[in-house]
């Protein structure tokens, strides 16, 4: 079997709502009218109500109350609109899988989420791109137990979802890992070419491609988060991943802030 087989089986390809579509043509459409589509989120109660609850969290700290979809456009930027109704979206495809803990799960994705978006800006990278990759670098996983239960359950007895060695246990029972089944989701939404290349990639932490570096990074913090800190020498801090964004390991491991100070605020998008 293939990613692409997978993602044809029953049940293992999440519809992403119309409006999230439209904001993922949105990357590589310069053209599009803002205007337009915050006419169609308005539409949408949901998640139109979960945005105006983020934009006034916290996290973004706005100097005036946000009422409308307008407001958060303006006082917020299209680019950020765009990240948090994607991140959104991307939660709410999914209502149940099988042996998935969906609300740690995504746990899981906003930390990494979080800690991506600080890496990139210290990396000379897109922070609100690193952040919508965060997201969903892992998402080729819940399809996995979506579409394949019982290898899913078997391979949770090897490698649980968030244990280093996760990835290699799938290539060596599927033939394929998550990451590759991530990756062809994105381009089954049509995202831009950056997303499946970084989701693809991010395994080997990609020194050649920063955006995988990123979520390299950001992943292995956020899988020792989960773990508890893990037992020491099991999951090395990816050093060769830091070196290749120009990140000197030692200063990265002491100045990155805590995952749940990184992403206070956000807990919003996993309601």
């Amino acid at each position: 079997m293939t990613p692409e087989e997978l993602l044809n089986l029953p049940n293992s390809l999440p519809s992403a709502p119309k409006v999230v579509e439209e904001l993922i043509g949105s990357f590589e459409n310069a053209d599009v009218s803002v205007e337009e589509i915050v006419r169609k989120l308005s539409a949408d109660p949901v998640l139109s109500a979960k945005l105006l609850r983020l934009a006034n969290s916290a996290y973004y700290h706005a100097s005036r109350r946000i009422g409308t979809v307008q407001d958060a456009v303006q006082m917020l930027g299209f680019v950020t609109v765009r990240t948090l109704v994607i991140s959104a979206g991307l939660v709410s495809a999914f209502k149940t899988v099988p042996r998935i803990d969906l609300r740690q799960f995504w746990r899981y994705s906003l930390n990494t989420a979080a800690g991506a978006r600080w890496i990139a800006t210290r990396a000379g990278q897109s922070g609100e791109l690193a952040f919508t990759i965060g997201m969903m670098h892992a998402i080729g996983q819940l399809m996995i137990h979506a579409g394949l239960p019982a290898q899913a359950a078997e391979l949770g007895l090897l490698a649980g979802p968030y244990h280093c060695q996760r990835l290699v246990q799938e290539q060596v029972a599927l033939g394929f890992n998550f990451a590759d089944v991530g990756a062809e989701l994105a381009v089954r939404w049509k995202f831009p070419d950056t997303f499946a290349a970084a989701i693809r990639a991010f395994p080997d932490g990609a020194p050649r491609l920063p955006m995988a570096a990123v979520i390299h990074l950001a992943a292995w913090r956020a899988r020792a988060n989960e773990n508890g800190g893990g037992e020491p020498g099991v999951d090395p801090f990816p050093a060769a991943a830091a070196q290749a964004l120009g990140l000197a390991p030692a200063a990265m491991l002491m100045e990155m802030p805590g995952l749940g100070e990184l992403s206070a605020g956000l807990e919003e998008l996993l309601r």
